[in-house]
């Protein structure tokens, strides 16, 4: 019976993990409309419009200059 030659790291399981979802899940990604500003947005991931995440402010948008 074969053996492995060595075992594979946990940096390299979460790459091919990682690599693996990006591949299958790029075309048909969830979303879900933000609670603050309504915006589309994957689920459990910050606001790319409002900056939100669980209604706290975690990234601070610039205000538009005029």
């Amino acid at each position: 019976m074969a053996l492995q030659k060595r075992r594979r790291g946990p940096a390299r399981t979460a790459q091919q993990r990682s690599a693996w979802m990006r591949k299958s899940g790029a075309n048909h990604m969830a979303t879900q409309a933000c609670p603050s500003c309504g915006s589309p947005r994957i689920p459990h991931r910050v606001c790319m419009s409002c900056g939100q995440y669980r209604g706290e402010t975690v990234v601070v948008k610039p205000a538009a200059e005029e």
